[in-house]
C-alpha cells in the first residue's frame, strides 16, 4: 500500500525541509506501520517499540520547542507525519493524540517544571500520551463529565470512568478531565480541571477491556477506571477550574489533525481505486474502460482535491496563528465527510473483493466511520460553524 502517485499539487506550506521530513516519515510508516497492519489488528495495538523508534527518528514532538526535546518546528511538520501515516493505510498508531493533542496541552498550560518533566520523555517515546475526556454519559457534550477529583492534602482523590480512550493500553501519561469544583454535572463547565496522571505503579488506576470496534482494530482503545486514585495536586494542568476553556482552546488543532488523516486516507483510496480499475479485467477490457468507473473516479478525485485545498488553507492559517474554531470545524466535518463518501464509492468499484477484510479498501471503509464522530461529532461541528455566521 505504498503511496506512489504524486499529490495533486505541491501544498503551498511545503518547503525543502518538509520534503525531507516527508521522505523520512513515509519510510517509517511503510516499514514500521504498513508492513505490520494485520498483526496490529490481531493484537489490537501497535508494538510498544513503534513509539521509541519514532522518537529515535525525531518524529515525535516535531512542533515542540527544542528546549523540551522537540523538533522546534510548526504544525506543518506534524501534518506531514499525519498525512503520511494515512497514505500508508494505517490507522493503528495514535500519533495524532500523542503529538498533536496531548503534548500541546502540556506545552500550552504546563508550568516550566511540568514541561521539562514530561515533554522530553514524550518526544523520545519513553512516555506515551493519552487524553481521557469521554465518559459513558459524556461525549461531545463535555459539560456532562462526572469523574470527580476531591482535594485531600497535597493530592486529588479521583473516582470515575472513561471510555473510548485512544492509546489507553500504552499510555504512561494521561490528561484526565475531571470535576474539581461543582459536584453537580448540571453546573456545566464550572469546576472542570485537567489532571496529568502518571500511570506507572499507580494504585486505583485500572485499564479496562479492549473495546471491540467495527474498524481501527489495531488502535489501542480501552476503558479506564479510577478508584480512589491519588494524583498530586501539582499535576493540575493549567488553571484549576478552567479545564473546559483549556480544552476548547486546543480543539481547533485536534480537529485539524483529524482533517489531515481524512485527506491522506481519501488520497490513498483514489490511488487504490485507479490501480484496481486499470488492472481489473472485465467485458473484454478493463474496469477503467467503463464510463461509470471513469466518472466515479473523476468525481472522487475532484472531491479529494477540494478537501486537500481546504486543508492546506487551514494549515497555512494555523501556522500563522490565525486558525479560528469555526474554520477548524469546517475542515473537520468537510474532510471526514469526503473521506467516508470517497472510500465508499471506491470500495464499490472493487465489487465483492471490497467486502473482504484483507483488502486495504475494506479496512479503510470500516476505520473511516469514526472520523465523523470523535473530535466532536460532525453535527456539532456544523452547529459551531452556524453560530459563527
Amino acid at each position: 500500500m505504498s503511496p506512489t502517485a504524486p499529490l495533486p499539487y505541491r501544498s503551498p506550506w511545503m518547503n525543502e525541509e518538509l520534503d525531507d521530513l516527508r521522505t523520512l516519515a513515509r519510510r517509517f510508516c511503510e516499514d514500521e506501520l504498513a508492513a505490520h497492519i494485520d498483526r496490529f489488528h490481531e493484537q489490537h495495538a501497535v508494538d510498544r517499540e513503534v513509539w521509541t523508534k519514532a522518537g529515535e527518528l525525531g518524529l515525535l514532538g516535531l512542533s515542540i520547542p527544542e528546549e523540551y526535546g522537540g523538533g522546534g518546528g510548526t504544525f506543518a511538520h506534524e501534518a506531514v507525519v499525519a498525512l503520511e501515516q494515512a497514505r500508508a493505510g494505517d490507522d493503528s498508531w495514535g500519533f495524532v493524540v500523542h503529538s498533536i493533542i496531548v503534548m500541546h496541552y502540556v506545552l500550552a498550560y504546563g508550568t516550566e517544571e511540568q514541561k521539562k518533566r514530561w515533554l522530553p520523555k514524550m518526544c523520545t517515546g519513553e512516555m506515551v500520551g493519552a487524553v481521557a475526556m469521554t465518559e459513558p454519559g459524556a461525549g461531545s457534550d463535555l459539560k456532562r463529565v462526572r469523574t470527580r477529583a476531591v482535594r485531600d492534602g497535597d493530592d486529588f482523590v479521583v473516582n470515575g470512568s472513561k471510555t473510548f480512550i485512544t492509546n489507553a493500553g500504552h499510555a504512561d501519561l494521561i490528561v484526565v478531565v475531571a470535576r474539581t469544583g461543582e459536584r453537580d454535572p448540571k453546573a456545566g463547565h464550572k469546576g472542570i480541571s485537567l489532571l496529568v496522571v502518571e500511570t506507572d505503579g499507580l494504585e486505583g488506576f485500572e485499564r479496562g477491556r479492549v473495546l471491540q470496534k467495527i474498524g481501527q482494530h489495531g488502535q489501542d482503545t480501552r476503558e479506564l477506571h479510577f478508584t480512589d486514585m491519588r494524583v498530586p495536586a501539582e499535576n493540575v494542568l493549567g488553571e484549576e477550574g478552567r479545564g473546559f476553556y483549556h480544552l476548547m482552546e486546543q480543539l481547533p488543532q485536534e480537529r485539524l489533525g483529524l482533517a489531515c488523516t481524512a485527506v491522506g486516507s481519501a488520497e490513498l483510496a483514489i490511488e487504490l481505486g485507479v490501480e484496481h480499475a486499470k488492472s481489473r479485467e472485465m467485458f473484454d477490457g478493463v474496469l477503467m474502460d467503463l464510463q461509470n468507473t471513469r466518472f466515479v473516479l473523476a468525481e472522487c478525485s475532484t472531491d479529494v482535491l477540494a478537501a486537500r485545498t481546504l486543508l492546506d488553507h487551514c494549515i497555512g492559517l494555523h501556522v500563522n496563528g490565525d486558525l479560528d474554531s469555526a474554520t477548524a470545524s469546517r475542515a473537520k466535518f468537510w474532510t471526514t465527510d469526503v473521506q467516508c463518501n470517497v472510500i465508499d464509492r471506491v470500495l464499490q468499484l472493487f465489487g465483492g473483493y471490497g467486502f473482504m477484510s484483507e483488502y486495504p479498501i475494506a479496512k479503510m471503509y470500516a476505520g473511516a466511520r469514526i472520523q465523523k464522530i470523535y473530535g466532536g461529532a460532525n453535527e456539532v461541528m456544523k452547529e459551531l460553524v452556524a453560530r459563527s455566521l
